[in-house]
C-alpha cells in the first residue's frame, strides 16, 4: 500500500508569526520509495515478443511524475510556479524480458537533490520479485520561460526523502 502525502499545511502561530509546518501524520506519511504497479500490455511488445527498450522509459517517467504527484508536486503545480524538471541522461541495465500480461512494480526513489539537479533511480521487477531492469535518470530543473537550469526551491526538495547509495 502506498502512503499519500497531502501538501496541504496547518498554520501555526509562533511568537507572532504565523508559519507553515506539516502535519505529524504528514512528516510520517512521506514515503522514502514510491511503488508504481502496472501490467505489461500488448502495445508494451515488440518483434522479438518482449517488452520493448522504450516502454521502459515510459514507465520510469510514468512512475516519476506519480512519486512527485503523491508528494504533492503534480506536473500542474510545477506549471503554475514556473518550472520543470526535464532529462538530462537515461541509464537502463536490462536483465531479465517482460511479456504481455506481466504484473510488474516500477519501484523508484529520489538518489541525490543538487542545487539544480537530482538523481532518480528505479528497479523494475516482476510481482514474484524477478529484477527485470535496473536503471537511474538524470534530472535537471528550468524555468519555463527561458528554459535555463535555475535553483530547486527549497520547497520542492523538501517535498522528497533522499536514499543515498
Amino acid at each position: 500500500m502506498v502512503t499519500r502525502f497531502s501538501s496541504s499545511y496547518h498554520r501555526h502561530k509562533l511568537l507572532g508569526l504565523a508559519i507553515s509546518v506539516p502535519t505529524i501524520a504528514q512528516a510520517f506519511a512521506m514515503p522514502a520509495r514510491f511503488e508504481f504497479p502496472l501490467t505489461v500490455a500488448l502495445d508494451d511488445i515488440d518483434r522479438l515478443g518482449h517488452v520493448n527498450n522504450i516502454v521502459y522509459i515510459r514507465w520510469m517517467q510514468d512512475a516519476a511524475v506519480a512519486h512527485s504527484r503523491e508528494q504533492g508536486w503534480p506536473m500542474s503545480r510545477y506549471q503554475e510556479a514556473g518550472f520543470s524538471w526535464v532529462v538530462r541522461s537515461h541509464f537502463i541495465e536490462y536483465r531479465v524480458p517482460a511479456f504481455e500480461g506481466d504484473q510488474v512494480i516500477v519501484h523508484t526513489w529520489v538518489a541525490d537533490m543538487q542545487k539544480v539537479s537530482s538523481r532518480r533511480r528505479f528497479e523494475i521487477r516482476r510481482l514474484d520479485g524477478t529484477l527485470l531492469a535496473k536503471a537511474e535518470t538524470h534530472w535537471a530543473f528550468v524555468r519555463n520561460s527561458d528554459q535555463r537550469l535555475t535553483r530547486i526551491p527549497d520547497e520542492v526538495a523538501s517535498a522528497f526523502v533522499i536514499v543515498s547509495d
